[in-house]
């Protein structure tokens, strides 16, 4: 069974790239797939809206940040570690 997330993050970047979701693997580097600063922007937003989360991510930071963008993996595990953190709704 594929990852919830994985699948979402996969479909975002995808829709971004301009490229089909099967294209995308967990090793690519956006880069690799064509995302240039305004797509990883707009990837950004589109994470935060489908998650109800806010993305510690900075596009003018030159450097290390909180949210590794590395890879496509490193996307989904830090999507996975902000939604896990995100506060429960409910009793």
């Amino acid at each position: 069974m594929t990852d919830p997330v994985d699948g979402i993050v996969t479909g975002i970047v995808a829709a971004q790239a301009g490229i089909a979701p099967e294209a995308v693997h967990l090793t690519s580097s956006p880069q690799e797939l064509g995302l240039d600063s305004l797509a990883l922007v707009e990837m950004v937003f589109a994470i935060e809206e489908a998650f109800d989360i806010a993305v510690p991510f900075n596009a003018s930071a030159s450097g290390a940040q909180s949210f590794d963008i590395s890879t496509i993996g490193s996307i989904v595990a830090a999507v996975r570690a902000l939604v896990a953190a995100k506060p429960q709704d409910g009793p």
